[in-house]
């Protein structure tokens, strides 16, 4: 265990939002490379990081289902979408001097090998970083439950979600400048004041577990460290 952080093993929730900078979608490599040297920093220091990314900066299923697609293949475009996002970072990872893998939900050998839980494990306690693809392979779930899944699948000592503002407010603070942050929340109050960070069954997940969820922003420089210091300044622990 490392005795400057907090945790010791953790799943670090992205949005695609996260990989595409300041373009309307797809990639930035400046946008990846601030990804990656935050991330880095921690593994460095003998975090475990497990990541699984959304699609956001490429496809999102309400996309289709808004222009008449069926609801299964909108999110099967999405898990494809995730896939791409995985690959991107594993690449940005190993330029940068550190060991990922891609671990896929459903098949795409060559492309990636399906998840193994024993050989995420592994490739965990060996300081590589292990990107979760293709969603929870099932039409009807966010890459939201997809964490909370993977997370207590890899016994994960938390899931840490990356947003753009630090930590979970009473209304939305772009919005309402009246909103104040909760510094500390249960699942069962997110659940019923329908706190729209997470989806509900990925808190009810966490909360059958008892795996904590942190929110806080990603666009921060240094909170991904102070979070994993337990510094309850730089996000809101939902437990």
């Amino acid at each position: 265990m490392n005795e400057k952080f907090r945790f010791n093993r953790v799943l670090l929730k992205l949005s695609g939002e996260a990989l595409k900078g300041a373009q309307e979608h797809g990639y930035d490599a400046d946008a990846v490379r601030s990804v990656v040297e935050r991330v880095k920093s921690v593994v460095d220091q003998g975090v475990e990081v497990a990541l699984v990314v959304g699609a956001g900066n490429i496809w999102r299923g309400v996309m289709g289902r808004s222009g008449g697609m069926d609801r299964v293949n909108a999110d099967y475009m999405g898990m494809h979408a995730t896939v791409m996002n995985a690959l991107c970072l594993r690449d940005f990872f190993r330029a940068a001097g550190i060991q990922a893998v891609v671990q896929c939900s459903i098949g795409m050998e060559p492309i990636a090998p399906r998840f193994n839980r024993d050989e995420a494990i592994r490739a965990l306690e060996a300081g590589k970083i292990v990107i979760f693809a293709g969603g929870t392979g099932s039409p009807f779930f966010t890459t939201d439950t997809t964490s909370a899944l993977r997370a207590l699948e890899t016994d994960c000592d938390a899931v840490l979600k990356a947003t753009k503002v630090d930590g979970v407010y009473t209304a939305d603070p772009f919005k309402d400048p009246a909103a104040t942050r909760y510094a500390e929340l249960s699942f069962d109050e997110a659940l019923a004041r329908q706190l729209k960070v997470m989806d509900s069954t990925a808190f009810s997940m966490c909360r059958d577990n008892d795996l904590p969820i942190i929110v806080f922003n990603f666009s921060d420089p240094d909170s991904l460290e102070r979070i994993l210091s337990g510094d309850t300044e730089a996000g809101t622990i939902v437990s």
